[in-house]
């Protein structure tokens, strides 16, 4: 082989390496899309339960499957998606009142919404059911514009949209669609 046609070959086979090198060291960095914060919880507990406390006397204990804060979003809410459940005691050694839903979510504010077999019991065994109720902490203030259904030892009464304190003792239906005597059959 000729050494021209050597160089020649050399410089070919250079030229070919040289290219492919070049050609693949671009600037491009790819681009990760950036995640959006404000939908990702800032904490996640899973098996949740805190006992609120006044003078040491246990006032009320709320537990939950999954809680999660979302601290970076307007406002800061913090979300029960797997329920939540709500004894009050107010001081008292046995339970004044239960709280349960599928689901509820509270804002900085203290308004909570409760959805999804929403059950309130009070400390007379009075006991709300409802699919959407609203809870004003501040104001003890519940109330919903759904179809509520109220149960006492003697008495059932229906209705479209609720008004009342967290106690059920202060309630007003706001559309009473019916009321029904419950007879003690012994």
């Amino acid at each position: 082989m000729n050494h021209k046609t050597l160089k020649f070959r050399v410089f070919l086979l250079f030229s070919f390496i040289l290219n492919i090198l070049l050609s693949s060291c671009q600037n491009k960095i790819p681009v990760i899309p950036k995640s959006d914060l404000l939908t990702l919880p800032s904490l996640t507990v899973k098996d949740f339960r805190t006992i609120v406390t006044d003078s040491g006397r246990v006032q009320l204990v709320l537990s939950a499957p999954l809680v999660e804060k979302y601290d970076k979003a307007e406002p800061p809410y913090a979300e029960f998606r797997n329920g939540i459940k709500v004894v009050f005691y107010n001081g008292k050694d046995s339970a004044q009142a239960k709280v349960t839903s599928r689901y509820a979510k509270c804002t900085n504010n203290n308004l909570w919404e409760l959805r999804d077999s929403v059950v309130v019991v009070n400390d007379k065994d009075e006991r709300l059911e409802t699919e959407l109720l609203f809870w004003n902490q501040e104001k003890d203030l519940i109330y919903t514009d759904r179809f509520v259904k109220i149960t006492s030892e003697d008495q059932l009464t229906q209705g479209i949209g609720f008004q009342s304190d967290s106690h059920l003792n202060r309630r007003k239906i706001m559309k009473v669609t019916g009321t029904y005597t419950l007879k003690n059959e012994e």
